[in-house]
């Protein structure tokens, strides 16, 4: 529900890591996405991989402790490509560098790989299934999403034999119905 005495903001600028261990995170966040270190010293960086003149930035701070996985708080950042050929394409490549995902699905509105960085913080690159909002949101209202929010379990390295196939990216992206399911893995 939308509050019409409020303005909207026009869109998500970006994001901020704190973290004791700056130099890994860095390297870390600059490989997996591409990203251009726009400035960077002991105490911050600042990284962008589009027309944003950034879009993560890392902040040292010595007195944060390690990622608890029971904390409240942001749970993931997501990044978008657009085509499920493109997040197939960065998942290979990823693999490549060493960087393993730590789940892959097909929520419905959206095929997710989900990775973690050094500290531990959850990262989703994800594909939109459907071509316009409107059917997004119309997946979203209904039975089958009711009944799994969550999303189908997909392998990357399936996903990709079927596209080198000449499979329609449109059929890849259709989720495939297993029923009730609430649970999402504790490795996200």
């Amino acid at each position: 529900m939308s509050d019409a005495s409020i303005l909207r903001p026009s869109g998500l600028a970006h994001v901020v890591f704190r973290t004791a261990n700056i130099k890994p995170l860095v390297d870390f966040w600059s490989t997996f996405l591409g990203a251009e270190r726009v400035f960077e010293n002991e105490f911050i960086a600042f990284l962008r991989y589009d027309e944003e003149h950034h879009r993560v930035a890392i902040i040292n701070d010595e007195s944060t402790g390690p990622h608890s996985a029971t904390a409240a708080g942001l749970h993931h950042v997501a990044f978008t490509y657009d085509t499920l050929q493109g997040l197939i394409k960065a998942w290979k490549l990823r693999e490549k560098l060493g960087i393993k995902p730590t789940w892959c699905v097909n929520h419905g509105p959206t095929t997710s790989i989900y990775y973690k960085d050094p500290d531990g913080n959850s990262i989703e690159t994800q594909i939109d299934n459907f071509d316009t909002v409107e059917e997004a949101t119309e997946f979203m209202t209904s039975k089958f999403f009711r009944e799994n929010a969550v999303g189908t379990d997909v392998d990357p390295n399936e996903l990709l034999r079927r596209l080198e196939a000449g499979e329609d990216e449109k059929a890849l992206k259709k989720r495939v119905e297993i029923g009730i399911r609430h649970d999402i893995p504790a490795a996200v």
